[in-house]
């Protein structure tokens, strides 16, 4: 068994409190010793000076899609189908390269590539997968189109179920299915989204017995239920159903929020999103008339819901939404965090709560036994805006990457 000592460094630990002078010691993919105020005496095979530094948990975004390569609609019709396979390996190297050390994918990534990460074929973060995304008919995942096409983002095969459904046996169904795939949460679309042409953002999708059964079924596989959702009503109803997490949240109100404090739910504001996309287009992404016209509107009172949450003390984790915009920008996410009011500490935080949402009691969090997912920071690391600047080393258990 070998291990690194990282010496010399302060370490925010990951629960919002500050930094403290502490030495680190990896071995065998864990974190074996946190010595406070340090030195450390004991030996290691390697030693890291990093004075100056400060140790934080690697990133955990709860809310990528590794298969897409952003949503220039012309271009993805003309690649073969799978090329986004290959893409996925490019996607989730620049998504490790940023510090982010662990994914939720909400929907594209199936068990294959979950798989492939754990045998170090695919290097990245690794995986949790939603495999598909669950609309009604006309909804955020139905790829229908008024010229009679069908053009979906996400095309069935063996191993990602179908994304329409309709009915609460259908529901029921469906996640069976994607309980059999492999899937390790289920994603459904609460309300219209904006990279669809047919549907709203402001109105609620699935009735609530569509969405209680969903989660009912989930839980019976013990799974939790991650719901896209913009609209007020989408988000009432979504909460009450029992969803584990509020994707976007662009109209929350507060009544939204009192749900989510009720229920114990997570926010996950993504609000890179809308930025982002916007700034793809502006580049030339080439996406429809009625999606362009939406992601320029969506971002309107995003940050204020987000604040307002935040006040109430909603649980937020982090979340960017990669893959609907070029991969290894998660980290532009923490700085919105902040214009949200959150406090650095709080921001880098979220990776515990990411962590806390996704089941996982090992990563977020520099504490002995947890897993050596870790990210070293030069500067000032209260500078979230520039934190890609700032960062020196990313191990993902216990390894430079």
């Amino acid at each position: 068994m070998t291990s690194t000592l990282l010496r010399g460094g302060r370490v925010l630990v990951g629960d919002g409190t500050t930094p403290v002078r502490a030495d680190v010691v990896v071995a065998d993919g864990r974190i074996a010793e946190v010595a406070l105020g340090g030195p450390l005496a004991a030996a290691a095979d390697e030693v890291l000076d990093i004075a100056g530094a400060v140790v934080a948990p690697g990133l955990v975004d709860c809310h990528v899609h590794l298969v897409f390569d952003g949503m220039d609609s012309q271009r993805l019709q003309a690649e073969p189908f799978s090329l986004q396979y290959f893409q996925a390996a490019r996607a989730m190297a620049a998504t490790l390269a940023t510090g982010v050390t662990t994914v939720r994918d909400a929907g594209g990534a199936d068990l294959g590539m979950k798989v492939a990460q754990e045998r170090g074929l695919l290097p990245g973060p690794r995986l949790r997968t939603a495999v598909s995304v669950l609309s009604p008919t006309g909804g955020h995942a139905d790829g229908w189109t008024v010229h009679g096409d069908d053009v979906r983002l996400l095309v069935p095969h063996p191993g990602r179920p179908a994304c329409v459904v309709d009915g609460v046996e259908a529901m029921r169904l469906r996640v069976r299915e994607l309980a059999r795939a492999g899937a390790d949460v289920i994603k459904v679309c609460a309300s219209g989204g904006v990279m669809s042409t047919r549907d709203d953002p402001h109105h609620p999708q699935f009735s609530y017995d569509e969405l209680a059964v969903c989660v009912a079924e989930a839980a019976d596989h013990g799974l939790g239920v991650m719901a896209h959702a913009h609209s007020a009503e989408g988000i009432h109803r979504a909460l009450r159903a029992g969803v584990r997490s509020i994707e976007h949240g662009v109209y929350l109100d507060d009544a939204g929020i009192e749900l989510l404090l009720d229920r114990d739910a997570w926010l996950v504001p993504t609000l890179l999103a809308p930025v982002a996309l916007v700034e793809s287009i502006d580049a030339g992404m080439r996406v429809p008339p009625e999606v362009e016209a939406k992601a320029r509107r969506i971002a309107e009172g995003h940050l204020a819901a987000v604040a307002r949450a935040y006040d109430a003390g909603v649980r937020i984790a982090l979340g960017t939404d990669s893959g609907v915009f070029a991969h290894g920008q998660n980290h532009r996410e923490l700085a919105l965090l902040a214009e949200a009011g959150m406090r650095p500490e709080e921001v880098l935080a979220t990776s515990r709560a990411g962590a806390e949402l996704l089941g996982l009691d090992d990563v977020g969090t520099v504490t002995v036994g947890a897993r050596a997912d870790l990210v070293v920071l030069d500067g000032d690391w209260a500078d979230l805006g520039r934190f890609a600047d700032n960062l020196r080393l990313v191990l993902q258990d216990g390894v430079v990457r």
